[in-house]
């Protein structure tokens, strides 16, 4: 188990010692209901936050929801399986007494104590110097044991202390020992004995002046000066027979009774808590506090809690189960009144004084209370309206006329009676008014009432609006004007005359005729209010249908400037002790008051809740946080440092907790799976989390939690783990994939070349054939029939007389000649090769040499990297594109240099020719010459061989022609994927070409 420990830094906190026990918030687990097996001997909390609960079936761990048996790991056991007693020390060992001998528990490891083994501990304690004392009951002869750096010395062999050490106690640096012999004093110095045996001291505990308590003969005394005194317990008489204490952190005095349950000393008075009070069980066996000051009780029914509400309430009339509150008024001397169906109480300084029919009061059945100027208590009662004054109830001449709502006094002295079928109106001069239902729209009567001090005149909220009603004048308000729907159960008028309506649809503001509503939009926990008030720290408190809403002052200020702001609120629900309903709780005003000692009271159904805005419940403590167990496929795996989960994982299920023991049920949390979720999810208050199918990778797991108060724990705990791959999900099998992609690729790239190269060869095959047939013919046909036409010539010249015309035509005779040489030439071209070798560079310098006659343009020849066979009709095709450039350039370019150059590379050949003559014009390098076809047929050789012709002339500074061809073709014959360009610019003789 991975966990965060928090530093064990003891109690943090306490109950407050002003409530009663009735008052605190508690919650019983039972044997009954299977919570747990056995009577409850011990408890104890480790620094993780676990509580230990020790009974005589075994060891539970209690997280405050749920408790499970603990087991040792494998191959380690506790010396008896009947747990005595448990102490946490501060190093945060837990330290296991039994029956059967003493074992510690830390960091995973139990080590038991040989020197103790076989005897019953019945006591542990830890001193001041890290010692930890184990008192123990064994025939003979019980040992007191002390137990420090792994080793244990144990005293009493010879039998001084008796058969038992029933008790250990340290006060002032002293250790004491509650022995059947008597009360010892062990350490420091030799041991005294302060008590005779007859005394046998069950329990110890300090005393409220550093002296020390122990139980004799079942009854609580003070030792003073070493002799016992008895100790009076305010209000209880002796014979509880006591079996444990405990002092909390604010001093008060728990007291654990063999049969009477549980005694709660405090501020100088004593409750009882037993069965019949809701105590799981009236023999209360174990007490402990833990570090966020919450008070454990075991019994032997089960097991109890009790914490601070953070909103503590109190019965209306203490010790009447009749007295359901209705109204509550704070009165200027500071008492609070409160109107109940059972007669009218009166509190002053925690004194209750309850005022019936037989005291004045028309009648028991109190509605609607009000403190006027003069502070007389108005009381409205089923038989009629008095008020209070002087000690004595006085008649009014209100007339009845049902149920009184509400009571309210103007700025000018009279009062307003909000009644069932009208609104009264007491005149200062008493005399009477009355303005029936009806004249403000409607049948129903307002639930609330208040004047308006600033204005003068009074306010009215109604089911579905509210009003404003001075000198006869009525102002109405609905939700076509921004109100909120629903009932106005509640107004009050701020110190800048803004006046707030608590509604059913939100909190409403009125100021200089425009309202605006703050609504659950806004950040309220829900829409419908009951009451608002503020407090002497200007924070807002709004009782609510969902809980109790504290609003801080300047957060309502910007929602007041800006009815767009989101607030942050507050909520106390019912786990902080506020009864939740629907409805405003009571038909009677005031329903909420502020007390002249700032705290808030208010009605909540039978009881009377009450917010001290100075000393609310605030748990400072951040939870800590474990992870507790994995579960994958429904399997659970250890917690190991790195935990390695099998292949093909599908359901993942991670249990995490946080041990804030105060309401569990309010800690929250949110996880994250570092290499899966892309932010923190908020769980709520869910303890478990499910992925599915998690990929192949290593992972870390993390969780923070808050506890009751939403104080979080951010660093949280974290857990890695990684899921194992299957072979198909390694990254070596992946890249062998790809790399068989690849190939596959590759392979079928190669496929589609030769494809070409294939479809390339028969066309030129085709054309090696062609030529052949037009060579033959020409050879057949046309040079043969010029042969036949020569030889006939020359018959007509041997005939012929010397003369002119015989001179013609021997030149005539002499030009067909060459023109027969010409074309067997050109037979010669077409039926082999343009060279007897393979070397390109060869033919083109004995073209360019043939050219460059004296008198005509130099001749250079530059040849870039080794020499490679071209493919023949590559080659032939390429030295016919070369030769006609060459005879241009040497014709018509008038140029004095003409450079041809070859570029062997692997992946391109490139030939170019260069001259500095006067270069060609732009539409003839275009269009070409009419009746000429050296430049069409120089691009549709380069096109039939797929290569890249480049033609560019300066017009005065040069041409340059240049061929690029991608190796593959030229020295393979395979068409190109895409051909490569060659230069796009040279320098020729010291020009720029190109």
């Amino acid at each position: 188990m991975m966990s965060t420990l928090l530093a064990w830094c003891g109690i943090a906190s306490a109950l407050n010692p002003s409530l009663d026990i009735s008052q605190y918030a508690h919650t019983s687990w039972t044997i009954r209901e299977g919570y747990f097996k056995g009577r409850i001997h011990t408890i104890a909390q480790t620094p993780d936050g676990y509580l230990w609960i020790g009974t005589e079936f075994g060891l539970l761990r209690f997280d405050g929801i749920r408790s499970t048996s603990w087991q040792p790991p494998l191959h380690q056991q506790l010396p008896d399986e009947r747990i005595t007693r448990l102490l946490t020390s501060r190093d945060g060992t837990l330290w296991i007494g039994t029956q059967g001998g003493v074992a510690s528990w830390k960091d995973g490891k139990l080590t038991p104590y040989p020197a103790l083994a076989g005897l019953d501990v019945l006591s542990l304690i830890e001193d001041r110097e890290g010692t930890v004392w184990a008192g123990t009951y064994a025939r003979p002869a019980g040992l007191l044991c002390a137990i420090r750096a792994g080793s244990a010395q144990c005293f009493g062999q010879d039998g001084t202390l008796g058969v038992a050490v029933a008790s250990l106690i340290e006060n002032d640096g002293y250790v004491w020992a509650g022995t059947a012999t008597g009360l010892w004093r062990w350490r420091p110095g030799p041991p005294k004995r302060y008590l005779p045996e007859s005394a046998n001291p069950q329990a110890m505990i300090r005393g409220d002046q550093g002296d020390l308590l122990v139980v004799v003969q079942g009854e609580v005394d003070r030792l003073v000066n070493g002799r016992p005194e008895p100790y009076a317990v305010p209000g209880v008489t002796r014979g509880l027979n006591p079996k444990h204490f405990l002092r909390d952190g604010n001093g008060g005095l728990w007291i654990g009774t063999a049969n009477h349950g549980l005694l709660f000393v405090h501020q100088g008075r004593a409750e009882r808590f037993e069965q019949s009070d809701g105590l799981s069980g009236n023999a209360a066996t174990a007490i402990y506090e833990d570090r966020e000051g919450t008070i454990w009780v075991g019994t032997d029914g089960g097991l109890d809690r009790f914490r601070d509400f953070a909103i503590p309430s109190i019965s209306a009339t203490p010790g009447s189960s009749t007295g359901t509150a209705g109204s509550v008024l704070a009165a200027a001397d500071g008492s609070i009144w409160i109107g109940t169906f059972n007669g009218l109480s009166k509190w002053t300084n925690g004194q209750v004084a309850t005022y019936t029919q037989k005291d004045g009061l028309p009648d028991d059945a109190v509605e609607s209370l009000f403190q006027d100027d003069h502070g007389r208590i108005w009381v409205s009662t089923g038989r009629g309206v008095v008020h209070f004054e002087n000690g004595r109830f006085a008649a009014t001449s209100v007339p009845r006329g049902g149920y009184v709502h509400a009571i309210a006094q103007d700025n000018l002295g009279g009062f307003w009676f909000n009644q069932d079928q009208s609104l009264v109106h007491l005149t200062p001069g008493n005399a009477i008014e009355e303005i029936p239902w009806p004249r403000f729209g409607g049948n129903e009567d307002p639930w609330s009432l208040i004047a308006d001090p600033m204005r003068g005149g009074v306010w009215l909220g109604f089911v579905d609006r509210m009003a404003y009603f001075k000198d006869g004048r009525i102002q109405s308000y609905t939700k076509a004007d921004g109100l909120g729907g629903g009932q106005v159960a509640d107004l009050r008028v701020d110190a800048d005359g803004a006046v707030w309506a608590a509604t059913g649809g939100g909190l409403s503001r009125l100021k200089d005729g425009h309202i605006t509503t703050l609504t659950s939009s806004n950040g309220l926990p829900c829409d419908t209010v009951h009451w608002s008030l503020e407090d002497d720290n200007h924070s807002v408190w709004l009782h609510t249908a969902c809980g109790v809403v504290r609003i801080a002052r300047a957060d309502l200020d910007a929602w007041v400037g800006n009815p767009k702001h989101s607030i942050q609120t507050t909520l106390f629900d019912n786990s902080d002790g506020v009864r939740i309903s629907a409805g405003p709780g009571s038909a009677y005003s005031p329903r909420v008051v502020k007390a002249k000692d700032g705290r808030i009271w208010f009605v909540a159904g039978a009881e009377l809740n009450i917010i001290d805005p100075r000393y609310l419940a605030f748990n400072k403590i951040p939870p800590p946080v474990s992870i507790e167990q994995i579960i994958a496929d429904r399997k659970p795996y250890d917690m190991s440092s790195h935990l390695p989960l099998p292949a093909l994982t599908r359901d993942l299920e991670i249990d995490y907790n946080a041990l804030s023991l105060v309401a569990p049920e309010k800690n929250r949390y949110r996880v994250k799976l570092e290499g899966h979720d892309p932010d923190w999810i908020d769980m709520g208050n869910e303890r478990k989390k499910f992925y599915n199918d998690l990929p192949p990778r290593n992972y870390r797991f993390r969780v923070m939690a808050s506890n009751n108060s939403g104080v979080w724990n951010e660093a949280g705990a974290s857990f890695d783990f990684s899921v194992d791959p299957k072979y198909y999900q390694t990254t070596w099998f992946k890249a062998l994939c790809a790399f068989a992609g690849l190939a596959l690729l590759w392979g079928l790239y190669r496929y589609r070349l030769h494809q070409i190269a294939r479809e390339f060869n028969v066309r030129l095959e085709e054309r090696v054939g062609e030529r052949t047939r037009i060579a033959r013919d020409l050879h057949d046909t046309l040079l043969q029939s010029f042969q036949g036409l020569m030889l006939h010539l020359q018959v007509v010249d041997d005939l012929l007389p010397q003369g002119k015309a015989k001179v013609e035509l021997e030149r005539t005779l002499e030009r067909a000649d060459a023109a027969i040489a010409e074309g067997r030439t050109a037979v010669y071209d077409l039926r082999s090769s343009a060279t007897t070798t393979n070397d390109l560079a060869h033919a083109l310098r004995e073209v360019g040499n043939e050219l460059a006659t004296p008198g005509t343009a130099t001749f250079r020849l530059m040849v870039e990297g080794p020499s490679r066979d071209l493919h023949p009709i590559i080659r032939d095709e390429l030295y016919r594109i070369a030769r006609e450039a060459l005879r241009n350039a040497f014709s018509h370019a008038q140029a004095d240099h003409v450079e041809t150059e070859l570029i062997y590379a692997d992946r391109l050949f490139q030939l170019r020719i260069r001259d500095d003559g006067q270069g060609i014009a732009s539409e003839i390098l275009k269009e070409g010459r009419p009746g000429h076809y050296g430049l069409p047929g120089m691009r549709e050789r380069a096109k039939q061989i797929g290569a890249k012709l480049t033609i560019w002339s300066g017009g005065g500074t040069g041409t340059e022609i240049a061929l690029s061809l991608e190796g593959s073709i030229a020295y393979g014959g395979t068409l190109p994927g895409s051909t490569l360009p060659g230069r796009s610019r040279l320098r020729l003789f010291g020009k720029k070409v190109g």
